[in-house]
């Protein structure tokens, strides 16, 4: 069941739900405007965040952002744009240019998983978020940016930012400095749309750099939960140590399992493992692309 939380004095947000693959959508309340971070997978996801604001007093967004382009992130838009302004980097609008001529009928779904060019997660996410009737259209956001947009909603900022990373190119993070919180997306996950999830040392390192320059307290991570600055830094040291390794032992899962171990003083942990395998996979498929 979702529900809605607040973090701090200005910033609410509904909780995911993992069968769906419905993300955390937000909501930073200043004294002139409104601003909706994301659109949801579905008119449904997003009309059910706003109607459970407007219980607790909280009116219509004037202004939406999207955090990158993956469905569960725009699928809401065309029914928002009715309330919203929408706002999108650059990278995120062509990417989602792309997507207008698609059909999302099971048979066109079922097609594209074959073809490679969808994932039977999210084919099979949209199949239950859309089980009767799937009249999906691809709205656009109105205004893009390229690299940074600040936006003042009268007592409080929103700065968004292109960060990149493996999951999605066209990443975008939220940063609200009053309230020291930075709306991740899903940009320090995996990348997903590959023969096997992984990360790459290089885009890893690259983002982390950009994530560790804002001064926040809280991190919000769309298929998780809000997570405190210690629980941040533990996140970003993992996948800081297993991008180091990558590189020394060149994608060597048994040296580069040995000098965790070793560093550590005890066995991975299940998270430990499953990232160190991403890393590696990352490597294998930058072989297999270099010589094709």
């Amino acid at each position: 069941m979702q529900t809605i939380e607040k973090v701090g004095e200005r910033f609410w947000y509904q909780t995911p739900v993992s069968e769906t693959d419905r993300p955390i959508l937000g909501m930073v309340v200043g004294r002139e405007r409104r601003l909706m971070i994301d659109a949801g997978n579905s008119e449904a996801h997003a009309r059910y965040f706003l109607e459970e604001l407007e219980e607790r007093g909280i009116g219509a967004p004037d202004l939406a952002v999207l955090t990158h382009w993956h469905w569960d992130h725009i699928f809401g838009l065309e029914w928002l744009h009715q309330h919203a302004v929408s706002i999108a980097s650059s990278g995120t609008r062509e990417a989602m240019e792309k997507l207008v001529p698609f059909s999302w009928s099971d048979e066109a779904l079922d097609r594209r998983v074959e073809e490679g060019t969808e994932i039977e997660f999210c084919a099979s996410a949209i199949k239950k978020e859309f089980p009767l009737h799937r009249d999906i259209r691809i709205a656009l956001p109105v205004m893009t940016f390229e690299n940074r947009m600040e936006l003042d909603l009268g007592g409080i900022t929103c700065v968004l930012q292109h960060v990149g990373g493996d999951h999605a190119g066209d990443s975008v993070v939220v940063y609200i400095p009053e309230e020291r919180i930075l709306f991740l997306g899903d940009c320090i996950y995996a990348d997903i749309f590959s023969a096997k999830r992984n990360y790459t040392p290089g885009k890893t390192l690259a983002l982390l750099e950009v994530l560790e320059t804002f001064d926040a307290e809280t991190y919000v991570l769309s298929h998780w939960k809000p997570v405190s600055k210690a629980e941040f830094r533990e996140e970003a040291a993992l996948l800081r140590t297993m991008a180091q390794l990558t590189d020394e032992f060149a994608g060597d899962s048994a040296r580069m399992r040995e000098a965790y171990e070793k560093r550590k003083g005890r066995g991975l942990t299940e998270e430990e493992l499953e990232t160190l395998e991403y890393f590696v996979n990352g490597v294998v498929l930058q072989k297999k692309t270099s010589m094709t």
